[in-house]
């Protein structure tokens, strides 16, 4: 596998440019409870634009994190899924929520 010169080579940073932006982990999260539409994502994502998600979804799918089918009915229907790549980011995601939940909400006052 070829590396993409467009994304950086450390881990960390690699990950923040595949997952940039505050939409794209939400996003992942939605398709981790399963495939979804278009309009299913946006609805389970209150205040993103379609535009935003067109982007995120595209991106995803040029790195191989979903996979989009596109079904011959009438009208149209489209699903989006994790790959086995994306469904990795299960535990990434799990371990984000687990710290999150650790972190102090700031009411508290430090004294030196």
């Amino acid at each position: 596998m070829t590396a993409d010169p467009c994304l950086p080579e450390c881990g960390v940073a690699r990950f923040l440019s595949l997952l940039e932006g505050p939409w794209a982990t939400l996003i992942v999260r939605e398709l981790l409870r399963g495939p979804h539409r278009f309009t299913e994502l946006r609805d389970g994502l209150p205040g993103i634009s379609p535009h935003t998600l067109t982007s995120r979804l595209r991106q995803f799918e040029r790195h191989g994190i979903v996979i989009r089918t596109a079904y011959p009915e009438i009208p149209p229907r489209v699903e989006y899924r994790l790959t086995p790549l994306g469904e990795g980011l299960r535990d990434v995601l799990d371990a984000m929520a687990a710290w999150a939940v650790t972190v102090p909400d700031g009411e508290s006052t430090v004294t030196a």
